[in-house]
């Protein structure tokens, strides 16, 4: 058929169009495909040390090993998926053992619940003894408090020194970062002064070489400017530090009523990621503090609050395609056992030794369903306040990719082997843009420990090359081309 338009005509109104498509392409690049950790572990600077992760890690075990000495106790403890099918004592938990060392791919379909109860705890031990954190935030804030200046200087001194410690070392978690106080006028002196005393120090002894994923957590935002102020102050720290030009980072903390809508009515929150000038790389929900904000008692400021997800909402949407990685809050409370034994004291009573069972189990099943509400809800990363979340943490994310693999395996391999086009999988209707997303639930899977390399390419029906490529766009591409 002719057309009657010719380029020339086209020329002005194409221009126009191809500009506008690549501002839009820079504001909204996708997901870089790079690692996300699960969580943040906060702590104090005061106490932070080189092998804190190390430290941590130990804790972790112990509690793992005393509240859960086997995978039959942990997964009834958290209610895993046919937890109640599971043997009732360790013999007949042994046979399934040995069953599933023999062949885990045929129990993995033919007795789920074992295979899921064992497979999780296996996983989260090793994970405990390898890299029990994956990410750490030196907390100069609500971890730490208001102390005198001298004294926060030493901590942003000593603290710095340890991380170049870590660094020389190979202690430092994969992630590693600081929080420094808020930007207002109480208090942005002192966090100037803090960030300062600590970016100088590291960079002196550390020859200039920050440690990979280095990150600065500005918490409490209310108003660009604040996070523009940020983003000025870590120009100068590079220039004065002789640091590379960009290579300072920080997130942002959404925490206030005024970081989501502002005084005119206006979604704030493209506003600040826009005043970070690139430098931004995630944003945390403050469960607490925001809850707070809205007038919301503390008997009923939770993580599965109505307010929080109207909040979340907006986050993900104002943030969706941008690339910034998102993180929600923590659970507060913490699975500590009421009754302690001390060396030399009396030994615990029957009754106190079940009482501090039950209570570190209700407090692991609820950071349990919180952080598989965080995951359902697509906040891959929360975070954890103290070590014996860890086991919890690791556990609800491996459970949540585990749950979901058989499905997520048969959506991938026919999608893939149908190169592009739309397939139906069950009574689930793929199209091309669910594509990324299952090459990235397995990408997950892997970075996290949920799932082996090995696996995810049995599983997925992908290359290594391919696997790794972290980009469904071109898998397809080189596969149509064979």
């Amino acid at each position: 058929m002719k057309a009657l338009l010719s380029e020339e005509s086209l020329r002005d109104l194409t221009e126009q169009l191809r500009t506008a498509n690549e501002e839009f392409t820079k504001y909204y690049p996708g997901d870089t495909g790079n690692r996300q950790p699960v969580h943040t572990v906060y702590g104090g600077a005061h106490l932070f040390k080189s092998d804190s992760a190390q430290r941590l890690g130990a804790l972790a075990r112990r509690s793992l090993d005393q509240f859960a000495p086997d995978f039959l106790v942990f997964a009834r403890a958290l209610d895993f998926e046919g937890a109640d099918q599971l043997p009732a004592d360790l013999a007949g938990a042994n046979y399934l053992i040995s069953e599933l060392e023999r062949a885990p791919n045929r129990l993995r379909t033919a007795n789920k619940p074992a295979w899921l109860a064992h497979t999780i705890y296996q996983r989260v031990t090793e994970k405990l003894k390898r890299e029990p954190v994956e990410d750490f935030r030196i907390d100069f804030e609500d971890g730490y408090g208001n102390r005198p200046d001298a004294e926060e200087d030493g901590h942003a001194e000593s603290a710095a020194a340890e991380v170049a410690e870590g660094s020389r070392n190979g202690t430092l978690p994969p992630f590693i970062g600081i929080r420094i106080k808020p930007f207002n006028e109480e208090l942005r002196a002192r966090s100037f002064r803090t960030l300062d005393i600590f970016v100088s120090t590291l960079a002196e002894q550390s020859g200039g070489k920050l440690p990979e994923n280095f990150v600065i957590t500005l918490p409490k935002i209310t108003i660009p400017e604040q996070v523009s102020a940020l983003t000025n102050l870590l120009g100068q720290l590079e220039k004065s530090n002789s640091l590379p030009g960009g290579s300072l980072k920080f997130e942002m903390m959404i925490e206030t009523t005024q970081s989501i809508i502002n005084h005119r009515g206006e979604i704030n929150l493209p506003r600040l990621l826009s005043a970070a000038e690139g430098r931004c790389v995630a944003a945390h929900f403050g469960t607490y503090d925001y809850t707070a904000g809205c007038n919301i008692t503390a008997a009923h400021q939770h993580m599965l609050h109505p307010a929080c997800d109207f909040a979340k909402n907006m986050m993900q949407v104002s943030f969706a395609g941008t690339g910034i990685w998102l993180s929600d809050g923590a659970t507060n409370i913490m699975p500590v056992a009421p009754h302690r034994f001390v060396e030399g004291g009396p030994q615990l009573t029957a009754d106190q030794v079940e009482e501090n069972k039950q209570v570190v189990h209700r407090a692991w099943k609820l950071h349990f369903d919180h952080v598989q509400n965080s995951l359902t809800t697509g906040f891959y990363q929360g975070w954890d306040l103290h070590p014996a979340q860890l086991p919890t943490r690791y556990a609800a994310v491996y459970s949540f990719f585990l749950e979901s693999l058989e499905a997520a395996s048969e959506r991938l391999k026919n999608f893939v082997e149908k190169a592009a086009k739309a397939t139906l999988v069950g009574d689930v209707f793929d199209d091309a843009a669910t594509g990324q997303g299952l090459l990235n639930y397995f990408l997950r899977a892997i970075n996290c420990g949920a799932l082996t390399e090995e696996e995810a390419l049995e599983l997925s029906g992908l290359t290594l090359q391919e696997l790794r490529s972290a980009s469904f766009v071109k898998i397809l591409k080189n596969r149509q081309s064979l």
